[in-house]
């Protein structure tokens, strides 16, 4: 195991799949750029709801468009061993057929993070410096829990540029996929009109 500052642990991507089945049931572990983020299981409900509201809503739009499009919530992994990590997005999109009995994919087009107090600062720094060198990577959303308030990080061509929506108005557009969620119904019964 490498261990490039003794407050971290670091590790490849091999030797945490190595280590996950033997993770106690009761915590979350992610590894993140070749660093082992443990967290435990659990959020509040509202995190919980929003991350549900946004996946139903892309899900079902992206199943009228027939996109060919998966959507997956909070316990399937984005793993990428160019990247060394296996992180357990709120949201994630995949298109394109997926292999029977996968438990995993590292080619996401959309990744979406909830913020908590907690977790705001890995979400916006250290996942965001793993996920834009994800090439098949379109869209990272990061989503205030406690008010209506979303980033969204687009790539455009080989450069990022970064779009603030403001207010349960506002329009999560999601280009790259075809899909426009109101916030009105990513925050449905989490924050009042």
């Amino acid at each position: 195991m490498n261990r490039p500052s003794s407050q971290y642990e670091y590790m490849s991507l091999d030797d945490f799949e190595e280590l996950l089945p033997d993770k106690p049931a009761d915590e979350k572990w992610e590894l993140i750029g070749g660093r082992v983020v443990c967290m435990m299981e659990g959020a509040r409900w509202e995190h919980h709801l929003i991350a549900q509201n946004l996946a139903f809503g892309l899900r079902r739009r992206l199943y009228e468009k027939g996109a060919g499009c998966l959507v997956f919530l909070e316990t399937f992994y984005m793993k990428k061993k160019s990247v060394e990590s296996a992180t357990l997005p709120d949201v994630m999109v995949r298109c394109g057929p997926m292999e029977p009995g996968a438990t995993s994919a590292d080619d996401p087009t959309v990744l979406v993070e909830v913020m908590s107090d907690g977790g705001k600062a890995r979400d916006r720094f250290e996942k965001w410096a793993v996920y834009q060198k994800l090439p098949s990577l379109k869209h990272y959303v990061l989503v205030e829990r406690d008010r209506a308030h979303i980033e969204v990080f687009d790539r455009i061509g080989e450069e990022w540029g970064v779009r603030i929506l403001d207010g349960l108005e506002a329009t999560l557009d999601l280009p790259a996929i075809g899909v426009r969620v109101p916030h009105a119904e990513i925050y449905q019964s989490v924050i009042a009109a």
